[in-house]
């Protein structure tokens, strides 16, 4: 557990004298989720080997299995893979699990203003993605679908608003997609430097297996620039846009620390979020954060809609100096509450 470089705590070793191999206990803190919760996630670390040098940097294969458990009394199983052909070009994920989630939406209701309903929803996701690079600038053009047959039982006696349907609380979601990606980050982990965009465009129909008939554009940006050596700043954009009848619960959301999940909905959604990172040493750094967005609904101008802030800070500890890992705790103020939170890696990796 120690650095042979510095003799600081450092996991690199273990991971692979244990062939990659680490059991990540992880608390949750999801505010949306009940605050608390814990996981675990066995988590194995495959580094490329023999890449070419003129590919630069690639990340390593890692494969994770995970079970969790909240205060709110939400628990999920399941487990999936990333990995790469780096010599062919060729990228994948695959993903599978099952949830039981007890999570509230708000939605607006005449005469009574925003309401809160709460649900119980049971959820067997599966996901698959492969992507093949296209231009020597690490361009890849990919096909994923996601499947998820959801049971949902609502968690309260009030009536239901227009804009929730019963016909969801029994239903199917397939997507059928294709993106864009272009990944030139540094590090998978913890960036210091490059660029990462995504743009992708999804459809659910009767043909792709899904009881809704509605299509999803969405593109996102995230950007690392060293203005010094031990100053990386990163920004973040991101929009997402919902065309057709999706069901409630498949809404675009403002997704940023400090908001609760699925707390702001719109058919359409925007953001722009900062992360300023300092290195006071090798090992130790302290992070400030900031971010803007809106939630829209349809037929909504960008004014009209909703809008969601949020700030905090946090510190990191290099936890791994060879796959360049840092992990620490943030802490975040949005537009209703506080939340904190565990960081393995980067708080926007995806």
């Amino acid at each position: 557990m120690r650095d042979t470089l510095d003799g600081k705590l450092d996991l690199s070793s273990f991971l692979l004298d244990a062939n990659g191999f680490i059991p990540v206990p992880v608390i949750i803190t999801e505010p949306a989720l009940g605050g608390f919760g814990a996981a675990i996630a066995p988590v194995f670390l495959s580094p490329k080997k023999n890449v070419p040098k003129n590919m630069g940097y690639v990340a390593p294969d890692i494969t994770a299995a995970f079970g969790m458990y909240t205060a709110n009394g939400s628990w999920a199983a399941g487990g999936g893979r990333i990995g790469s052909f780096p010599k062919a070009g060729i990228k994948y994920r695959a993903f599978a699990g099952y949830a039981d989630i007890n999570m509230s939406f708000y939605r607006e209701v005449p005469g009574a203003g925003e309401q809160e309903f709460a649900f119980n929803i049971e959820s067997v996701p599966v996901f698959l993605s492969i992507s093949k690079r296209i231009s020597k600038q690490q361009v890849y053009l990919g096909a994923q679908y996601f499947l998820a047959s959801n049971k949902l039982s609502p968690r309260f006696q009030k009536d239901l608003p227009e804009s929730i349907d019963e016909k969801a609380f029994d239903s199917q979601i397939a997507s059928l997609g294709f993106f864009l990606d272009w990944d030139r980050r540094d590090n998978f982990f913890t960036p210091d430097k490059g660029g990462y965009t995504n743009l992708s465009y999804n459809m659910n129909d009767a043909w792709t297996g899904s009881d809704y008939t509605y299509q999803r554009l969405g593109w996102f940006l995230h950007y690392f620039l060293p203005v010094q050596r031990q100053w990386i700043s990163g920004f973040r954009l991101e929009t997402n846009v919902a065309f057709g009848d999706p069901p409630f619960y498949a809404l675009p959301t403002i997704s940023m620390r400090g908001v609760p999940a699925a707390r702001y909905q719109g058919y359409t959604t925007a953001l722009l979020e900062t992360e300023q990172r300092f290195d006071f040493n090798r090992r130790w750094s302290g992070v400030a954060f900031g971010g803007y967005g809106k939630a829209m609904q349809r037929d909504q101008a960008f004014g009209e809609g909703q809008s969601v802030y949020n700030f905090g800070g946090g510190f990191r500890y290099l936890i791994s100096r060879v796959f360049r890992v840092r992990a620490g705790i943030d802490v975040a103020k949005g537009p209703d509450s506080w939340g904190w939170y565990i960081v393995f890696g980067h708080a926007w990796d995806r």
